[in-house]
């Protein structure tokens, strides 16, 4: 059975899980500028402090084990340590040159980590979703409040970051594709735009999911949509899921997350922070606090796919995954042609 199709089966049976903050667990380790360079990067010319999907060449083993304490917490979905690793975002770093090799080394790990844990409970396989975010720069809206036409970044620049990262991601074996924390849907589409033509081009057969971000509690995106007009914006896109993550907790995300689960006729994902950062912009929602909530989606049928996202740790993901498997999945609905 091919993966798509295992995919499908499985979501028809249960609530899947995805991982927690790859971001948050790195920063427990207090990595130094030394840390983040490693032997390889010792004499470069530029700060690399923070550069986390730079890990996967220089601290692979982090990256290994932070992927080993989800699997053992439940995560059926592990997301690749990829976030940042396109041309655009990477230009911060000097390291556009590198985009091709983070992303494949990043794949490499997840995929020997998430075999490891299928081969020892063939019943419960765990899945490689390659993450794709959205960039530091967005195509619908000026930079420059004095130059509201401006743009730093087009239509064209991402399809090609995009098509890079997607690429990379794919030959080197995800599973599936994650276009996450949307805050602009024109770089989605962007997004969406290479990996499909990358599908096309390559006889690719790959599901694709894709997550938004709301901003605040305007509940909109930073672009401007509300939950129904971003998924009117990308329910064209061949996708095996639409969902929210990061931005809000649990509680602030619950409006949000029952309209698109009334709207949505695919899959509804949803992993939240833990909680609105507070003062230190640490976050404060437990385990227990944070599972209740999900847990209560899954009792009305809204969901899919629940997880975490920034300030999530293992024991979320275990609090959420316990919570979550008493429920049967979101029913999709059927869709009339009359």
């Amino acid at each position: 059975m091919s993966i798509p199709a295992i995919l499908k089966k499985l979501l028809s049976e249960r609530i899947m899980i995805i991982d927690g903050a790859m971001g948050t667990m790195i920063q427990k380790h207090k990595l130094t500028e030394e840390d983040y360079r490693g032997e390889r990067f010792r004499d470069y010319a530029h700060s690399l402090k923070g550069n986390n999907d730079l890990l996967v060449l220089t601290q692979p083993q982090i990256i290994v084990d932070i992927h080993r304490a989800f699997l053992e917490s439940g995560a059926d979905i592990l997301e690749t340590n990829t976030f940042s690793a396109n041309a655009i975002s990477m230009a911060d770093y000097h390291m556009e040159n590198l985009v091709w090799e983070l992303n494949v080394e990043a794949t490499k790990l997840a995929r020997k980590t998430a075999d490891e844990y299928t081969a020892k409970n063939p019943d419960k396989p765990r899945f490689v979703a390659g993450s794709i975010g959205p960039t530091n720069r967005t195509a619908s809206l000026s930079p420059d409040v004095n130059n509201p036409g401006f743009r730093a970044v087009n239509f064209d620049d991402l399809r090609v970051a995009y098509r890079e990262q997607v690429q990379a991601l794919t030959e080197a074996g995800c599973d599936l594709l994650l276009v996450e924390t949307v805050f602009d849907t024109l770089n989605c589409k962007a997004a969406l735009f290479a990996i499909n033509e990358l599908k096309e081009e390559m006889n690719l057969d790959i599901p694709v999911m894709v997550s938004g971000t709301i901003t605040d509690n305007s509940g909109r995106t930073l672009s401007g949509q509300t939950p129904e007009a971003f998924w009117n914006s990308v329910s064209h896109g061949d996708i095996i899921s639409v969902g929210f993550n990061c931005a809000l907790g649990a509680e602030q995300m619950r409006p949000y997350i029952e309209e698109l689960s009334r709207v949505a006729w695919i899959n509804v994902s949803c992993y939240p922070n833990a909680g609105l950062p507070n003062e230190f912009g640490e976050y404060d929602d437990t385990p227990e606090g944070m599972a209740s909530v999900l847990e209560s989606w899954c009792k009305e049928g809204w969901v899919n796919i629940v997880g975490g996202c920034c300030g999530t740790t293992p024991d979320h993901i275990r609090a959420i995954a316990e919570a979550a498997a008493r429920y049967k999945p979101r029913e999709l609905p059927r869709l009339s042609l009359s």
